[in-house]
């Protein structure tokens, strides 16, 4: 038990430090793939299993993803970006960014005050310590 409250943690660490630090981070959560476990989030970012596992189910098929968008926090996303990796997506302002590794999901948002390009930067920029980490 311990051992869990420690790593996540790490990851609540982690997540400050890599994404919210940045100030073009709204809101964020590292979950884990298998079972839809936020792993860490930032303050007041709730996400349920249902829409963890639609965010997921948006990696099966990019090009639908591309054409329907993202249904997400009661927004409609139109799709900017959908590969086996990574997807983008934009309302108004405000975006959705979700990126995949081996066994964790990172979501990251931004507002309209925030710069897009740094916050994909960012959350891309975790994903390939994740995947170098074999995570």
């Amino acid at each position: 038990m311990m051992k869990d409250a420690v790593k996540m943690n790490q990851l609540q660490n982690l997540l400050h430090d890599s994404l919210i630090a940045t100030d073009h981070v709204h809101h964020c959560a590292i979950i884990r793939r298998k079972d839809c476990n936020v792993r860490a989030s930032s303050v007041g970012f709730n996400l349920h299993h249902d829409q963890v596992q639609m965010l997921l189910d948006a990696f099966k098929n990019p090009p639908q993803t591309r054409e329907e968008g993202i249904y997400f926090d009661d927004q409609q996303y139109k799709c900017v970006r959908a590969d086996k990796n990574s997807i983008y997506g934009k309302c108004d302002k405000r975006g959705l960014i979700l990126v995949k590794t081996q066994s964790m999901l990172i979501v990251a948002t931004y507002t309209e005050n925030m710069f897009p390009s740094v916050c994909v930067e960012a959350v891309e920029k975790l994903a390939d310590y994740f995947k170098e980490k074999g995570k």
